[in-house]
C-alpha cells in the first residue's frame, strides 16, 4: 500500500480466543463507525465451512459489509504470505471510501501478517518438503508435532498443533537452518500507512470454556455433521485439517462415536483457545477488555480517534 491518502485511516483489530464473541463485537463497532469488516481468520475464507468455522451469519453480513469471508474454494489454499498481499490490496480499496476498517479473527499469524508483515524465512529443499509431506501422509500429524516439540519447544507451546501447514513449515525451517523456528521469527515490523488499534476480548477461563462448549453444541444443532460429511472428499486438504472436521472424519471412519467426537471437538477447541491467548498475550499493543460490551469498547476507540485525529 503506497496511497498517501491512507495515512489518516485506521484499522481496528479485534482479537481474542475462539468462542469469545469477536464477531458480535466487531459488528457493533463496524456499525458505529460505518466501517466494513475484513477477516483475519485462516479458515473463514473457505466456502462450505460456514458452521464449523463460525462464519458470520447471513443476517450479520447483511448488517455490515464483510470481506475475505466465504470467498475461496477449499482447494485454493491461502497461506500467510498470500493473505498479507490480498488483505493489503483490499484495505487500500476500502480506505478510499472509509476512514475506518475493522479486522476480526483469531488467527494470530494472519493478524501479524496484516499488521506487521511476515518474516523472511528460508524455503526448504524440494527433497525435504517431499519427505515431510510423505511422513504426514503416512504417519499423520502427531509425529511431526512431537518432532517440533523437540526442535522448538517455545513454538510448540503456541502453534495450532492441529494445523499441519504450520507444524510442517516450522519443522522444515528448523531442519533447514539448524535453529529453532521461533528464534528466526523476529524480523523488523513493516510500517503500515494507516493507524492500527488492537482490542482484545478476555474471559475468565471457566466462563470461556463454558462458552466454547455451548458453541460446539450449537454447531451440532445447526448441522456440523452434515457439513463435515459434505467435505469428506476434501478431507486431506489443509483447510479441512481443522478442529471440528478432523474429529467428525474420525467418527465417519468408525474410530469414535458421535458423542466422543463432540467431546473431542470441545476439548480441542478449549486447547486451541489456550494457545491463542498465549500468542496474543505477547502483544503489548493489545488493549484488553474483560467481557466487554460494544459501548465500552466504542468509548475507548472514540477517545483514541479524538486524541489522534
Amino acid at each position: 500500500m503506497s496511497n498517501p491518502e491512507t495515512k489518516d485511516k485506521r484499522l481496528i483489530v479485534i482479537v481474542g480466543p475462539t468462542g469469545s464473541g469477536k464477531t458480535d463485537l466487531s459488528i457493533g463497532i463496524a456499525e458505529h463507525f460505518v466501517a466494513p469488516i475484513i477477516s483475519t481468520d485462516s479458515r473463514q475464507f473457505y466456502r462450505g465451512m460456514a458452521i464449523g468455522t463460525a462464519q458470520p451469519t447471513p443476517e450479520q453480513r447483511s448488517r455490515v459489509e464483510h470481506h475475505l469471508v466465504d470467498c475461496r474454494d477449499v482447494t485454493e489454499e491461502l497461506n500467510c504470505g498470500s493473505y498479507e498481499r490480498i488483505a493489503l490490496e483490499r484495505l487500500e480499496e476500502l480506505f478510499r471510501s472509509h476512514d475506518t476498517v475493522v479486522a476480526v479473527g483469531g488467527s494470530g499469524l494472519y493478524i501479524k501478517a496484516l499488521c506487521e508483515g511476515m518474516d523472511s524465512l528460508p524455503d526448504a529443499s524440494p527433497d525435504l518438503r517431499a519427505e515431510l509431506l510423505e511422513r504426514l501422509e503416512n504417519g499423520g500429524l502427531e509425529p511431526l508435532v512431537e518432532q517440533l516439540r523437540e526442535l522448538d519447544p517455545d513454538y510448540y507451546e503456541e502453534v495450532d498443533r492441529c494445523n499441519p501447514q504450520r507444524v510442517l513449515r516450522a519443522v522444515e525451517v528448523c531442519l533447514t537452518t539448524g535453529q529453532p523456528y521461533s528464534s528466526l521469527r523476529k524480523g523488523e515490523v513493516q510500517q503500515r500507512p494507516f493507524e492500527i488499534v488492537k482490542v482484545g476480548i478476555d474471559y475468565p477461563r471457566e466462563e470461556l470454556y463454558d462458552r466454547i462448549n455451548r458453541r460446539v453444541d450449537m454447531m451440532m444443532a445447526e448441522g456440523l455433521e452434515a457439513e463435515a460429511r459434505a467435505m469428506l472428499p476434501h478431507r486431506n486438504l489443509n483447510a479441512l485439517r481443522t478442529v471440528g472436521y478432523s474429529e467428525m472424519f474420525d467418527y465417519f471412519d468408525g474410530k469414535i462415536t458421535l458423542d466422543e467426537a463432540v467431546e473431542l471437538i470441545k476439548r480441542n477447541s478449549r486447547r486451541y483457545a489456550k494457545r491463542q491467548m498465549t500468542w496474543f498475550r505477547r502483544d503489548s499493543s493489545i488493549r484488553w477488555f474483560e467481557k466487554p460490551t460494544t459501548d465500552i469498547v466504542v468509548e475507548y476507540l472514540e477517545e483514541i480517534v479524538k486524541n489522534n485525529f
